[in-house]
């Protein structure tokens, strides 16, 4: 496991306050909605506020490819890396 995967993986326990979850528990390729670890549509507001401010990326909550970012913990991953070689 890559380190930005896992700082995303304490932020959205810290974040959201996930308690009885650790980082070993969420597999990088699972979805994050619905299925998988099951967030909901509030979650990702307060997930996407948590990333802005952790990794200074500007976030479209109305774009199609934001929520393709938002699929995984890994595609989270890409997207910021992408964002912070681009920056």
């Amino acid at each position: 496991m890559n380190v930005l995967e896992q700082e995303i993986k304490q932020l959205i326990i810290d974040a959201l306050e996930l308690e009885d979850i650790a980082v070993a528990d969420i597999d990088s390729n699972e979805p994050l909605f619905v299925d998988g670890l099951g967030l909901d549509s509030i979650d990702a507001l307060e997930l996407g506020l948590a990333i802005k401010k952790q990794y200074k990326i500007k976030l479209d909550a109305n774009s199609e490819d934001t929520k393709k970012y938002f699929a995984s913990v890994s595609s989270l991953a890409e997207f910021i890396q992408s964002e912070q070689q681009a920056a």
